[in-house]
């Protein structure tokens, strides 16, 4: 039976609690966890004040409530699994390595900030920052993947080394930005200067896209590569059509003032094929 925890008394500052990590619960019962020590703004508080807890620990938690004013949960994971039936507030899963966190509602800005492994999945919107650097940073996520239903703010992907980032909707401006490897998959619409000061990776969009004046087209074709990345984004219930997947695509290199080693991917719609 997994650790559930119910939020009974919402915090009116925000929580931190990357005490919410599945390997510290492993063999823990419920009232073991609800002795477990997390930061109320600038005093020491424990889980039990603000949740009711069921189960043991089983390498599986489950958070239900709104939690929008707790911050940090799976920070640093390696292992298990956290599901939110609920919002979630900002860093989820900061720094994880391994793991598994789904959240069935929206999650605040930095999700997955500088994540290393393990995937995130929000069924609805994030904020600013996924899987970007923190402030001052210089490396965003460097492995794992995060998927988003939804929308994402700015920032997504800074200085992001490795692995995968998809969004089901819009991206907001400076997508890919200082971006050094890895691939970014938005399936709506990229917001201004995508891919600014970018050196190596792959930023898709299904839609069209005003670019930096540092990107040139390339040359149109059908990336194998990406039709594997579709069809997995596909399972993964992200609305991916069959043109996407077998569809031409428009390749911009760039940025210029980095060599132009990166490159953007752009959906060819049916009336520019025809021209």
């Amino acid at each position: 039976m997994s650790l559930t925890l119910t939020m009974r008394s919402a915090p009116e500052v925000p929580l931190e609690a990357e005490v919410l990590s599945p390997e510290r619960f492993e063999g823990m019962s419920a009232a073991q966890a609800a002795e477990a020590a997390v930061l109320y703004g600038n005093r020491r508080a424990q889980l039990g004040d603000f949740f009711s807890i069921e189960g043991k620990g089983d390498g599986e938690l489950r958070l239900v409530g709104d939690c929008t004013r707790v911050k940090r949960i799976g920070a640093a994971m390696t292992r298990g699994r956290i599901v939110i039936e609920g919002d979630v507030g900002m860093h989820l899963g900061a720094g994880m390595s391994g793991g598994t966190i789904t959240v069935q509602g929206d999650a605040a800005d930095s999700v997955g900030h500088e994540m290393l492994g393990g995937q995130i999945v929000v069924k609805g919107n994030a904020g600013h920052l996924v899987g970007s650097t923190i402030r001052g940073g210089r490396v965003g996520i460097r492995g794992g993947e995060i998927i988003v239903h939804g929308n994402v703010g700015n920032e997504t992907g800074t200085g992001m080394r490795r692995g995968l980032i998809a969004v089901g909707g819009y991206a907001g401006d400076f997508t890919g930005a200082n971006m050094l490897a890895g691939t970014i998959v938005v399936l709506g619409q990229l917001g201004w200067r995508s891919g600014a000061g970018m050196k190596r990776g792959s930023i898709v969009s299904t839609q069209p896209a005003e670019l930096l004046p540092t990107f040139r087209y390339a040359c149109t074709y059908r990336p194998v590569m990406l039709r594997l990345v579709l069809a997995h984004l596909r399972e993964q219930g992200l609305p991916v059509t069959d043109a996407h997947v077998h569809g031409r695509y428009r390749r911009w290199s760039g940025d210029a003032v980095e060599d132009s080693r990166g490159e953007i991917l752009l959906l060819e719609h049916s009336e520019r094929a025809a021209a």
